[in-house]
């Protein structure tokens, strides 16, 4: 992670809260930590949920234009956020979404067969 991503994030971590990676769209920083998905814009903190309250997420590419990556928070109160990550930022984009992905399926409750 670099410096301007870190120090974005950190003043708003938890004690013992510990950032498994960050991602730069165009107009935020995306961090996926032990415990939350943050998304922080230049003038404020837009989203900062639970892993367990993550209710959706898509990630869009299309040719010719940056991508497009949607997080849809479980509740209501929290609003989704629509970000554009550029070509160059895929790899950093990937890793959050592996990371979110992999913590999504670890709180997963399990299903009644």
């Amino acid at each position: 992670m670099n410096d301007s991503n870190q120090s974005t994030i950190q003043p708003i971590l938890e004690p013992g809260e510990q950032i498994r990676v960050t991602a730069r769209a165009m107009d935020a920083i995306l961090a996926v930590t032990d415990r939350r998905l943050v998304v922080a814009a230049s003038d404020r903190i837009a989203l900062a949920t639970p892993l367990t309250e993550i209710r959706r997420i898509q990630f869009d590419i299309e040719r010719s234009r940056p991508a497009t990556l949607v997080i849809v928070p479980e509740q209501a109160r929290d609003e989704p956020q629509v970000l554009a990550i550029a070509p160059d930022e895929y790899h950093t984009a990937a890793e959050a979404l592996v990371a979110l992905g992999l913590a999504l399926t670890a709180h997963e409750e399990p299903q009644p067969a």
